[in-house]
């Protein structure tokens, strides 16, 4: 028999710097009529996900999520964000279809600063798009000493069955909260997705060639897929945050459930579970429109002095730091804090992307006239 040749290994990853990405995603919206403030606003929120390694929600979906929202009016670039209410601590905006990478961070910005009046701030939005990676948005409320909370619901779409259903009913509806960790330490930040994991990371398996662990999804019978291909199909369905029923799976579900009812029916955006999806096979329906978006920020220094919020809260998570490990090689850490050391590195030494992605931002580039970003002999 003649051996089988090892795979082929992947191209090495490109090494941008992070102000060059930034500045040339802010260039594409712009080009696209995104106003130049938003649309460095929605650049940041966009390359934090390849700068904190979470390639998934970062420029690879520029073209494949972003611009076809703006190409089918989905998403509006000159979007007017309304106030449909104001009672002070908590305001109920219509989002007007604004790119929901810089609206869910004016919304943050919005609640902090309310918080700051009345130690809280809420703001509602129906009518949003995709906003990235949750994460980046609490964040800007940690850094200004808040505790940051966002949750959004995916519209109307339905691509996860509720345990025991045989009808999608529900999206993956993420949520984040990020708070200071202290003087001397990145912040805490838990972003995470209800289901098990987030599509993102299915699709970038799918794009790789790779099978999936069995858990992420399953068959319309309930049994494990490994063909990430299948969600795209129709016939994976994502399992829920906690496994199968029996493991913990009605805890993600109701996750799920809590960030359907604070981010899209408290603000009356649009809902996954609807009477229509009993209609068809019962596979994925709807789509990601009209989106409902919580942001919740909590001001302590508005309650009790700052410093010592503060202070306490290194002391919280140096106390897990230096919690004793089972093996010396892994210790002990907290969300948020692998992402930050990731993004200080690639802050130093630029931003990994691979030459696949690379060369969809030069096609990118030379359609709208604008300079591929540099930093990198390709």
């Amino acid at each position: 028999m003649t051996p089988t040749s090892p795979p082929a290994a992947a191209p090495a990853d490109l090494h941008i710097p992070y102000e060059s990405l930034v500045g040339f995603a802010t260039e594409v919206f712009a080009a696209r009529g995104v106003p130049t403030e938003r649309a460095r606003t929605a650049a940041d929120a966009l390359v934090y996900g390849d700068l904190a390694g979470m390639r998934s929600h970062g420029l690879t979906n520029l073209t494949r999520l972003y611009l076809p929202l703006f190409d089918d009016k989905r998403a509006l670039p000159d979007a007017q964000p309304k106030v449909l209410a104001d009672k002070g601590a908590s305001v109920l905006l219509d989002g007007d279809k604004g790119l929901g990478l810089w609206l869910a961070s004016e919304a943050v910005d919005l609640a902090a600063e309310r918080a700051a009046e009345y130690g809280i701030g809420l703001v509602s939005v129906r009518n949003a798009t995709h906003f990235g990676c949750a994460g980046h948005h609490t964040l800007r409320a940690a850094d200004r000493d808040m505790v940051g909370i966002i949750a959004s619901n995916c519209g109307g779409q339905r691509i996860a069955r509720p345990p025991g259903g045989k009808v999608a009913m529900l999206g993956t509806n993420p949520m984040s909260i990020a708070a200071p960790a202290g003087p001397d330490l990145p912040p805490y930040c838990l972003d995470m997705s209800t289901t098990a994991v987030p599509t993102g990371k299915i699709r970038q398996a799918a794009r790789a060639g790779q099978s999936i662990p069995e858990g992420w999804l399953t068959d319309a019978a309930g049994q494990p897929v490994t063909d990430p291909h299948a969600l795209d199909r129709g016939d994976g369905f994502p399992t829920w945050l906690g496994g199968r029923p029996e493991t913990g799976a009605y805890k993600g579900y109701g996750l799920a459930l809590l960030v359907e009812v604070l981010a899209a029916l408290v603000p009356g955006a649009g809902l996954g579970p609807a009477t229509e999806a009993y209609e068809g096979t019962g596979g994925p329906s709807g789509r990601d429109d009209d989106i409902g978006i919580l942001a919740l920020v909590v001001a302590p220094g508005a309650l009790r002095p700052v410093d010592g919020f503060l202070s306490q809260a290194g002391g919280l998570f140096q106390a897990l730091i230096d919690c004793p490990p089972i093996d010396p090689a892994a210790p002990v850490s907290y969300p948020g804090a692998r992402e930050a050391a990731t993004a200080a590195a690639a802050r130093a030494d630029g931003v990994p992307i691979t030459p696949a992605l690379y060369g969809e931002l030069r096609e990118v580039a030379e359609q709208w006239g604008l300079k591929a970003p540099a930093g990198v002999d390709a």
